[in-house]
């Protein structure tokens, strides 16, 4: 079991090790744009090669987002109780309380803990938490956000109702597609464990204790809903099990980000990302030792 393990979180902590040596040895990094080349042409281009030959109908698929939607909404309430616990704005805590890491780091230890079967199931998480956050976050982070306006320019939005389409009605993309999107979106998942180590070795980190104690009083938490949420929609063991270990991992990177965009106290929201991704490196082994 502890060299399965091993093998789940040696490609992550590789990807994230090489982005966070690489800022340390001062070589430049052009964040910005890899960021946009991931989610704006990588992100939809995994969708498409992962769902639209995924071995999943579409009631699952439907199922599994109605079900990560339910989750991070529960934890928006709860954002509002940690606010109080730990005497901070609501509105720095809620994004997050709401947002974990499912991509950078979540889709990778998916990967390679339950493999394409279950890929599928952590992608349909992903984008459902990504559509979540470029909506309501960027509405929150803006004070005058039009959610609208910003769902209809995400990629990901397209890719997923060209594999929606592609699933009901039983299709496959012709083969020179086919290629052409799987050969693209190799380079997704390695980007983003590199930008996630560059991101931790960029923000200056405060508050650690404080940090520390907001991991500790989140992880279990969604954990637990989602084990609730998927039980309550009788989703499949294996769905459950990636929903609950999607939405157990480390506050997102982009937190921090939105953070930065509406001044509402960034380097707190970088104690969190900081602290809960360490974090992830304890409970992490632990959790999927029980999930696998």
């Amino acid at each position: 079991m502890l060299a399965q393990l091993f093998a789940v979180m040696a490609p992550v902590l590789a990807g994230a090790g090489l982005g966070f040596t690489w800022i340390r040895l001062g070589h430049p990094y052009p964040i910005e744009f890899v960021t946009r080349l991931v989610f704006n042409i990588g992100t939809p281009a995994l969708v498409l090669a992962s769902l639209s030959g995924a071995d999943i109908d579409a009631g699952s698929f439907g199922l599994t987002m109605l079900a990560t939607a339910m989750v991070l909404t529960s934890m928006a309430g709860v954002a509002f109780l940690l606010a109080r616990l730990l005497r901070r704005d609501w509105r720095v805590l809620l994004a997050s309380t709401m947002y974990p890491n499912t991509g950078n780091m979540g889709l990778p230890v998916v990967l390679y803990a339950f493999g394409q079967s279950g890929f599928v199931y952590g992608i349909t998480v992903m984008v459902t938490v990504s559509l979540f956050q470029f909506t309501v976050g960027s509405m929150m982070a803006s004070r005058s956000g039009r959610p609208w306006r910003t769902l209809a320019r995400t990629p990901t939005v397209y890719a997923i109702l060209i594999a929606l389409t592609l699933l009901l009605t039983d299709t496959q993309l012709p083969l020179w597609l086919d290629n052409s999107v799987d050969l693209i979106s190799g380079f997704t998942v390695p980007l983003m464990l590199i930008t996630l180590g560059v991101s931790l070795a960029s923000i200056q980190v405060k508050n650690l204790r404080s940090g520390i104690g907001f991991s500790l009083l989140r992880i279990p938490t969604a954990a637990l809903i989602a084990w609730g949420v998927g039980h309550l929609l009788g989703l499949p063991p294996l769905a459950i099990g990636i929903l609950i270990l999607q939405m157990s991992m480390p506050v997102a990177v982009f937190n921090y980000l939105f953070a930065q965009k509406a001044k509402r106290e960034p380097e707190y929201v970088a104690s969190l990302v900081f602290c809960s991704t360490l974090l992830s490196l304890i409970y992490l082994p632990i959790l999927l030792a029980l999930l696998m």
